[in-house]
This record gives structure tokens, C-alpha cells and sequence, in this order.
């Protein structure tokens, strides 16, 4: 079964370059395009993350205060799900799968918009995030807000589904944990008709797979040459979740 994959933008924002290539482009500041993806076919309509909340003040708010006020994330008009959703004739209540990969507010903030879906996160990263005081990279606060997290342990949790390292969600749709960026991170393997196609934060750019170039925030290297190996292996369409460049490569965001 194949499926149609079309990538919403989210929202820009500038990360110096040793953040995104390890040990490399010192002097130099990139500018990410945060994504969602919308997979629809064979009665399946997921969603790879749900963007940032309508409010940015309080993410940005943090990422100034990390990176400097040229980090903050800056979104057109149209850029919130939503809408994004709705360009493309879809509503949060038509959501069967949510995929949030990795936990972070940029992904997790509109969870309680789609009350119909399923909400599928990494088991190792659900497991990390109830077990860890202290973590050098992930911030509690800012990986799961407590009126998310409430939402995900009460009202939503007949819904909430753990995904083991190796799992398939439908025939054709596919995720495997990855590792690499987060506890959570995993790769959305997804068959369309031009291909299979890999969607992830473990890598945010195509350079960072091409050229095995681990993402400079990575928190475990060897995590990244074995993610980015299985990737060239595998997948025909490489889909990184923060790419600006996707959206001259899979022209008006359709990847397949």
C-alpha cells in the first residue's frame, strides 16, 4: 500500500552551524524550516507532529535565551496546523495518527486538537521522560508541558500508543527509534509511489545523511552513523524534518 506525503511548513528559525554539523561550520548560522507531514491513503490520515501553539512567546522565550533573539522561530500567517491542515481540505478531528518525534513544544504543544487520534511516541522516550531528574539536553518543561502532559496521562490516554524500536502502524507506514537528537526521535518510514520515504529529526538536514555528518547536537554519535547508514540504505526519498532546502526538492511540499 503506498501513500501521499505532503510536508506543512511550521515556522523558521537560525541555529549556528556547530549545532547542525558536528564539529564543523563555526562561523556560520543556518536557518531551519520546522515541519510537520501529512500522510494520507488506505483510511489512514497521521500526522508527523503538530507544530508549535498558536502563542510562541513562551518557546521563543527559551530559545533567546539558549541561542540569542536570532534563534527565535518566526512563522508566516499561514504557517499554524490549522491552517495548514486546512489547505489541504483536512480538520484535526480527521487525524487517525499522531507521530511526535521528538518531544518538544515545536511538536508536541497542539496534541489536544486532535481528539480522534491515535498519538503514537517513542517507548524509549516516554520511558526517559518519567524516569530522568537531571538531563544536560532535555528540559521537562519544554519536552512535555504539564497541561500536556496531564492531557496525554487522562483524557487521551486510551489513545496514547508506545511505539516498540521496530513497529508498523498500517501496512506501508512504518517507524523505527532512531535515537540520535532526542530519547524520542524515531524515523517515519512511509511507502509512496515514488518510493519509500524516511522523515526525521534525528537528521535535519539531507547533508547530515548524505555525508554522514552527525548532527552537531546529537546525544549519541554512534546513534547517528548507524540511523544515517539505514537511511542511504533504505530510503528513496530522505525527508529531514527541519530542511528549508524540501521545499525546492519536493515542489509545493509534496514529496510523493
Amino acid at each position: 500500500m503506498v501513500y501521499d506525503v505532503q510536508i506543512l511548513p511550521m515556522g523558521r528559525g537560525d541555529i549556528p552551524g556547530p549545532e547542525l554539523f558536528w564539529m564543523s561550520s563555526w562561523n556560520d548560522w543556518h536557518t531551519l524550516l520546522f515541519q510537520s507531514v501529512l500522510i494520507r491513503g488506505n483510511g489512514v490520515t497521521a500526522l508527523v507532529n503538530t507544530g508549535p501553539a498558536a502563542d510562541l512567546g513562551p518557546m521563543n522565550a527559551h530559545w533567546s535565551l539558549v541561542l540569542g533573539e536570532r534563534a527565535v522561530m518566526r512563522r508566516e500567517d499561514d504557517e499554524f496546523i490549522v491552517d495548514q491542515l486546512a489547505k489541504h481540505g483536512v480538520t484535526p478531528a480527521d487525524i487517525t495518527h499522531v507521530i511526535l518525534t521528538p518531544l518538544q513544544l515545536y511538536t508536541v504543544s497542539n496534541v489536544k486538537l486532535f481528539s480522534n487520534a491515535q498519538i503514537c511516541i517513542a517507548e524509549k522516550g516516554w520511558v526517559h521522560f518519567h524516569t530522568t531528574h537531571e538531563h544536560p539536553h532535555d528540559n521537562r518543561a519544554t519536552s512535555l508541558p504539564d497541561d500536556i502532559l496531564v492531557h496525554l496521562v487522562t483524557e487521551a490516554w486510551p489513545r496514547v500508543r508506545l511505539l516498540a524500536d521496530e513497529d508498523e502502524l498500517a501496512p506501508g507506514l512504518r517507524t523505527w527509534w532512531s535515537g540520535v537528537h532526542h530519547r524520542a526521535s524515531v524515523v517515519v518510514e512511509v511507502d509512496t509511489p515514488n518510493g519509500v520515504a524516511a522523515i526525521s529529526d534525528s537528521f535535519f538536514v539531507r547533508e547530515n545523511v548524505e555525508k554522514g555528518i552527525p548532527i552537531g547536537i546529537n546525544e549519541n554519535m554512534y546513534e547517528a552513523i548507524a540511523a544515517y547508514k539505514r537511511v542511504r540504505e533504505t530510503a528513496d526519498l530522505i525527508v529531514p524534518l527541519y530542511d528549508l532546502g524540501n521545499l525546492d526538492r519536493y515542489p509545493e511540499g509534496k514529496v510523493g
